[in-house]
């Protein structure tokens, strides 16, 4: 195909998605993530970030990456396995392990190449990946990439999973998100080991919205539901969500840990995170361990928002986690919500197909540990004009 032939497709193409209400388009903040950002010389308070404990900010966190830069330099310069591995690095995953529990831990430099590179490493051809199907794309990526069989089992269903799992062939591995980046729910956790647990296949958790949030000292969903590792073999956390920062581990046993090492592709051939990032981590889960009351003030203002949400008649998902679903239904309802939000002086985005199922475009309202009740109180007054009444 001629390039301009080529080029007038995409066009077209983009032309269909900004006529159907599905056309992204970024936004360029003009300060740093926090309760309250600048946008478009507006400030307005932000209810659509994932920096749950309020972090990314934080003048520890800062401190600890500029000191960070000063002393290691800008970035690792190499991959880990050539000479990008530095002493940051090892600490981290070193703290990492012993924060969740297990014996190792191993960065990779996004959550994306993490799930990508832990699915095709644990499964091949011949082998069967069975995933939620509300499942993080990059996880679904990671079995299409790999060359195993996919089986997609219904949401949040342990039945269905085991169903699927009398059908799998080869080696079986589970993957599900702990904590829905969508809906806000937690899998099943209990119930989806206990059937990998009767058909011989590991589950792989991928809690990047869990960490640092869920469970008794935020430990993430495991904690939460308390299993160990012999239940999930594979856990997957971020870096950029809870505690502030960037990057991504997988943590579990030394031999699954060396097994990738070896064969997990985005690990292999990719540049190490910034060692400054390393230690801005490290800054960022001692805040974590020190201050409780963080997470405690964030399920305060999770609980406050679903009553006030109930009394005026929301359409808000069931979701006990800082991600709190309304649900609108189509594209160009949830744009206009967040477009009247945003004259009102918050930031919430809508979140349409294909992110979430056709009919079910929302605007994903995220609670932060930054934010006050007062905020709170002010984004559920601004939601019952704009949104209450509403349904998908």
């Amino acid at each position: 195909m001629p390039a301009d032939a080529r080029l007038q497709e995409l066009a077209a193409g983009l032309a269909a998605r900004r006529e159907a209400g599905l056309l992204r388009r970024r936004l360029c903040l003009d300060s740093p993530q926090g309760a309250e950002v600048v946008l478009d010389g507006r400030r307005l308070v932000n209810f659509c970030s994932n920096d749950y404990m309020g972090l990314a900010a934080h003048p520890e966190v800062t401190a600890a990456l500029a000191r960070g830069a000063e002393r290691w330099g800008a970035g690792s310069g190499a991959a880990h396995l050539v000479c990008g591995h530095l002493a940051p690095h090892r600490r981290l995953e070193e703290a990492l392990a012993e924060f969740t529990g297990r014996p190792r831990a191993l960065l990779f430099s996004t959550g994306y190449m993490a799930n990508l590179g832990v699915v095709a490493a644990l499964a091949g051809r011949g082998d069967t990946v069975l995933e939620d199907r509300l499942d993080h794309a990059s996880l679904i990526d990671g079995a299409r990439l790999s060359g195993a069989r996919l089986l997609r089992y219904r949401h949040a269903d342990a039945a269905d999973l085991e169903s699927l799992l009398a059908a799998a062939t080869g080696r079986a591995l589970v993957a599900t998100d702990g904590v829905f980046s969508m809906d806000g729910d937690l899998a099943p956790l209990p119930e989806l080991a206990a059937a990998c647990r009767r058909h011989g296949a590991w589950l792989m958790v991928d809690d990047a919205h869990g960490l640092g949030v869920t469970g008794a000292t935020g430990r993430g969903s495991l904690e939460h539901f308390g299993l160990d590792t012999d239940a999930v073999p594979v856990l997957v956390g971020t870096l950029g969500k809870a505690l502030g920062t960037f990057g991504a581990f997988v943590a579990g046993a030394t031999e699954l840990v060396e097994h990738l090492v070896q064969h997990a592709r985005s690990y292999v051939y990719t540049t190490a995170l910034p060692p400054a990032v390393a230690e801005a981590t490290l800054a960022a889960l001692a805040v974590v361990r020190r201050e409780p009351g963080r997470r405690e003030h964030l399920h305060a203002l999770v609980a406050r928002f679903r009553a006030g949400a109930a009394e005026l008649d929301l359409p808000a998902a069931p979701s006990a986690t800082p991600i709190q679903p309304i649900l609108l239904g189509d594209s160009d309802t949830a744009l206009a919500a967040a477009a009247a939000l945003r004259e009102q002086g918050f930031l919430v985005q809508a979140i349409r197909p294909p992110t979430v199922p056709e009919g079910t475009a929302r605007l994903r309202v995220t609670l932060t540990a930054a934010h006050s009740e007062a905020q709170v109180d002010a984004l559920l007054a601004a939601l019952a004009g704009t949104c209450s009444g509403a349904a998908p």
